[in-house]
């Protein structure tokens, strides 16, 4: 497929793709929806008003004149099929309606530095899973030796918890140090203060679509018919306050402050290509873990770092979504078994996503192995956390012949505690 818009061939947003995001035009105007096409966006609230979407099956008006997703999330995923598939024809290249409609292209089709990319979705709830058995491996060994590193219920089952929705921010945000409660190596009370061991989380998550009602589960055959889309997740972690504070209930503030995610949510229809075998499960799941066919992705990962001193950022990590242990479908069945009832625009992350080699490692924790293995940067410093005015980027993208299926970036920068 070739679009009329002209797009780079390692653009992220190839006809291909489709993700869908929230914007508002710099020169005014409320919220809306609208999909990535190359270096523009495509105003779906105006298609929409055109008429387009009744022959898909869209009735109400004003799905897509919305400041977030979640109205046309609770559709479910025959309707984003068909949308998918309207928006895709509309962009073709030999496809007249919207190429040769001069007044409906310019009213609809507006370049990307002319919009402000918002949060696509209200977030009811944040699950964030322990899904990489290299990273819980590696965060075991560190405290707890090689031999007890997995804890005996992770192979059974995927670990989660619940996390904190509101301080779910977009690409591009600022966050403070947080402060909080440490107990220093020695001491014999804690002490309080901004965090001196600030890390990164690279991740991912998805978005859940029409959800389930309370005791009814979602069965694992039926699990990726409620993903949505996926975004880059960059899971803040204050790795000092949570080593103080995460027994017996687990993080709390250590992982509350911020969560940031990248703007365009890409279509899981878009990844079919790329879809692959995860991990050998050893020992089997119980049944209701069991799914036919594969279940991952081959998305490559990349995690970027750049000081103040800095003239370019720096990949600190090259990793892949194929590594996770316990699929997506596996977490949305698990998180239902016990009648949890999942809502549109409900976000569910992966955990830091680990590979095998060091430089597949997605947290500083494990690259500078607990601070003993400081990353030696290229103009001479070294890193052991995140320090002050330090910007980090996440991208990720799967390759296809001719044309990359992008997920864009999730970008933040760590500013000083606030007094």
């Amino acid at each position: 497929m070739k679009s009329f818009i002209n797009v780079d061939p390692e653009s992220h947003f190839p006809i291909q793709n489709i993700p869908y995001g929230v914007f508002r035009p710099l020169n005014g105007g409320a919220p809306r929806v609208g999909v990535a096409i190359g270096e523009y966006v495509l105003d779906l609230s105006v298609i929409e008003s055109a008429g387009f979407f009744k022959k898909v099956g869209i009735e109400e008006d004003g799905i897509f004149n919305q400041p977030s997703l979640n109205k046309f999330m609770g559709l479910g995923s025959k309707v984003w099929k068909m949308v998918r598939g309207e928006v895709q024809q509309l962009l073709m290249e030999d496809e007249p309606t919207l190429r040769d409609n001069a007044p409906l292209r310019k009213k609809a089709i507006i370049s990307l530095n002319d919009v402000e990319l918002l949060l696509p979705a209200q977030i009811g709830d944040y699950t964030d899973f322990y899904a990489s058995r290299e990273h819980a491996t590696n965060v075991g060994t560190m405290f707890r030796g090689k031999e007890n590193a997995l804890m005996p219920n992770w192979t059974y089952l995927p670990v989660g918890y619940h996390g904190r929705a509101s301080s779910v921010v977009i690409s591009g945000t600022d966050v403070h140090r947080p402060k909080g409660q440490m107990k220093p190596a020695g001491e014999e009370n804690p002490i309080f203060g901004p965090t001196k061991q600030l890390d990164i989380e690279l991740e991912m998550g998805w978005f859940i679509g029409p959800g389930n009602e309370q005791g009814k589960p979602i069965a694992i055959a039926d699990a990726e018919d409620q993903i949505f889309g996926l975004v880059l997740v960059n899971d803040w972690s204050a790795r000092d306050i949570q080593a103080w504070e995460y027994q017996p209930l687990g993080p709390f503030l250590s992982k509350s402050f911020a969560t940031s995610i990248s703007p365009w949510v890409i279509p899981l229809d878009a990844l079919e290509p790329f879809r692959v075998e995860g991990p050998k499960q050893n020992p089997t799941p119980l049944p209701y873990l069991q799914k036919e066919g594969a279940s991952s992705f081959d998305i490559n990962l990349e995690v970027y770092l750049k000081g103040k001193r800095m003239e370019k950022a720096q990949k600190l990590v090259s990793t892949n979504f194929s590594y996770l242990y316990w699929s997506m479908a596996q977490q949305i069945s698990h998180h239902t078994i016990a009648g949890c009832n999942l809502q549109p625009g409900d976000l569910h992350a992966s955990g830091t996503i680990s590979g095998p080699e060091k430089e597949q490692r997605g947290s500083l924790l494990e690259l500078t192995w607990r601070g003993a293995e400081p990353i030696q940067l290229e103009n001479g410093e070294q890193r052991v956390w995140v320090e002050d005015e330090d910007v980090l980027t996440i991208t990720g993208w799967c390759q296809g012949d001719g044309y990359r299926i992008g997920f864009g970036e999730v970008t933040g920068r760590i500013l000083p505690a606030v007094d």
